[in-house]
């Protein structure tokens, strides 16, 4: 079976929230939980436009609060598919926070989560295969394979041995 290519803007996902006081904790700033929460809803969007098929969290990166998100700011969350692999893909996520009345912005996150795709019998499935068109969508794709190592390496699932393209960074052949 041959799958269709598919340029990683096709996978493009924005998605807004607005921080109400259920949503924050006794500092009124967004509880990272509830972030994390929509991140995941946002890359899984993502991820299920590039491979047509039903995702299931797989990995989360490092998650790094950068600055506080308050009560009453807009998030928006930008997903994007860097690279597909077999049966997997690599979300690349930015969170940005504004406070409407000021006008202020400022990105508070990013992320990168890896989904499986399943068929309807819950069994994964290959998934269509990513072209990156512009700059910053090639170096995303090319670092996919070092990040992705280093995901399986830290997991157990990969011998630090075997992760070449995390060997090639620090020593040369």
């Amino acid at each position: 079976m041959s799958l269709k290519k598919k340029f990683a803007k096709e996978s493009f996902t924005i998605m807004n929230e607005l921080v109400l006081p259920n949503d924050t904790n006794t500092l009124n700033n967004l509880m990272g939980g509830r972030l994390l929460h929509w991140m995941d809803i946002a890359a899984a969007i993502s991820a299920q436009k590039h491979c047509n098929r039903i995702v299931v969290t797989a990995s989360v990166d490092n998650v790094s609060f950068k600055h506080p998100i308050k009560l009453g700011d807009v998030i928006t969350i930008e997903a994007k598919v860097t690279r597909a692999f077999n049966t997997s893909v690599e979300v690349r996520l930015d969170v940005w926070a504004e406070n409407i009345p000021s006008g202020a912005r400022q990105k508070s996150n990013e992320a990168y989560y890896t989904f499986v795709a399943f068929d309807q019998s819950a069994r994964t499935i290959p998934v269509p295969e990513l072209i990156p068109e512009t700059p910053e969508e090639i170096d995303l794709f090319d670092g996919a394979l070092r990040r992705r190592q280093l995901r399986l390496v830290l997991g157990g699932k990969m011998h630090p041995d075997d992760a070449s393209e995390l060997k090639a960074l620090f020593f040369k052949a």
